[in-house]
Order: C-alpha cells, then sequence, then structure tokens
C-alpha cells in the first residue's frame, strides 16, 4: 500500500475539483475516508496547463461544433501524479462500466479517473494514456464528474468493512450471479391494503431465501432479458 496509508486511493482529473467536495464528505465515501480504507486526490487539470487563461479545450481539427479538450494537460497530470493502478477515461464511446469492474477495480491499490468535458476529449488521451474508457450507459452526460462519483461509490463500498457486513452487499443486484435483487419490504406489515408477502413473515429461512431466489430471477427475466440470457449461459457452462 501507499506509504502511511492502509487503504486504496481514488485519484479523480478533472476542471471542477469542487464538484466533488460535497459528496465525498458524506455516506459510505466519507465513512472509508475516516476508516483508513480509502483516499480521495482530486485534481485541477487547470494546473497542468501553462498559459494565462489555463486552457483545456480547443477546436476540433476538420470543423464541426463544440470544443475538444487538449491532450497535453492530461498527459501532464499523469506524468506527474504517476499513478499505480488503471487509468480510466470516462466517456459515451467506453464500454459499460459493470459490477464486475467494480469488484476488480475495489481490489486496486489506486484507481485513477479521467473526468471529459465539453464536446469531447482529444482521442490519444484514449488511444494512449488511459488503460481503459468507460460509460455509464447509453447516455451522454454533461461531464465525466457525475460518472466519476457512480464508480467512485460503486468501488468504495466494496472494501471490507465499508458496509459493515459482507452480506449487505452480497444481496445487492448483479452481486449473486449478476440477477438483479429481489424486493424488500419493512414495517408496517399491511401499509393502505397492501401486505408484505406472507412467506417473509413465516420465520422460515429456507422458504424466504427460495423467495428471494425466484423473485430475482422472475425480475431479471422480464427486465434485464440480456442478464438472464448470460445468467442461463453461465449456469449451463458451469
Amino acid at each position: 500500500m501507499f506509504p502511511g496509508r492502509r487503504g486504496m486511493r481514488i485519484t479523480i482529473v478533472t476542471i471542477f475539483p469542487a464538484f466533488f467536495d460535497s459528496p465525498l464528505s458524506v455516506g459510505i465515501p466519507a465513512r472509508t475516508r475516516e476508516m483508513g480504507l480509502a483516499e480521495y486526490r482530486v485534481v485541477d487539470l487547470r494546473a497542468y496547463t501553462h498559459d494565462r487563461h489555463r486552457t483545456v479545450d480547443d477546436e476540433p481539427f476538420g470543423g464541426g461544433r463544440g470544443m475538444v479538450m487538449k491532450p497535453e494537460p492530461f498527459f501532464e497530470a499523469i506524468e506527474a501524479l504517476r499513478p499505480d493502478g488503471p487509468v480510466a477515461l470516462l466517456s459515451a464511446r467506453g464500454r459499460r462500466f459493470a459490477h464486475e469492474d467494480a469488484v476488480r477495480w475495489s481490489l486496486e491499490r489506486e484507481v485513477t479517473l479521467l473526468c471529459g468535458h465539453y464536446k469531447d476529449v482529444d482521442e490519444r488521451v484514449a488511444a494512449h494514456l488511459a488503460t481503459d474508457e468507460v460509460s455509464l450507459g447509453d447516455f451522454v452526460l454533461s461531464g465525466g464528474e457525475y460518472a466519476a462519483l457512480a464508480i467512485t461509490d460503486a468501488v468504495v463500498r466494496l472494501l471490507p468493512g465499508a458496509m459493515g457486513t459482507h452480506e449487505a452487499a452480497a444481496t445487492d443486484s448483479f452481486y449473486d450471479d449478476g440477477l438483479l435483487g429481489p424486493p424488500s419490504y419493512t414495517r408496517p406489515a399491511r401499509y393502505r391494503g397492501w401486505s408484505v408477502p406472507e412467506v417473509l413473515l413465516s420465520g422460515d429461512h429456507a422458504k424466504v431465501q427460495a423467495w428471494r431466489r425466484e423473485q430475482a430471477e422472475r425480475l431479471t427475466r422480464e427486465r434485464r432479458p440480456d442478464l438472464w440470457r448470460e445468467h442461463v449461459d453461465r449456469t449451463r457452462d458451469a
């Protein structure tokens, strides 16, 4: 690990460092930092520019609307920071970030997230600097900062001790064979005419587990047929 630290480091390179002040100071991200499980290093990309305007973008070659983030600040930032682990560019063109990525990255010493902005980031950053290019899904955000927060939370909540018990995470969606999580209920047992399924009140743990598995499979088949097909294929090959 890094000298003087027990946990991993999340490094975020952005033109909006203040964006992360509040989100990283509450909830599980804050708890993991307080417990020494994670450290956050938020880096201002403009610190690696060399003109008085601190310019990080320029017009695209070939014409067209929008501005493209320049390669130099990203390359100089990474050369100065010398990250020890994956360097991911957050991009709508990237492959979709998944639970398996969060698990894999939670085992790293450091994960570095490069936040794009404006229309695009110079392709040389993706091709020759980043080790990975990831997206949250098939939609476009106004900046990589939102994706960086989501990925940070997905990773650090898996660190041992972050959630108190392993079981709390093990019942999440995507954790058990890639299935969606089953429905959850709490008190009162009856509300506005809607009742909690009797099996959850039975005290029979085997029946409860069987019901939850059945519901997870049903929801995955109905809502995420792509995940269901992958689950069936894995089960068949096992």
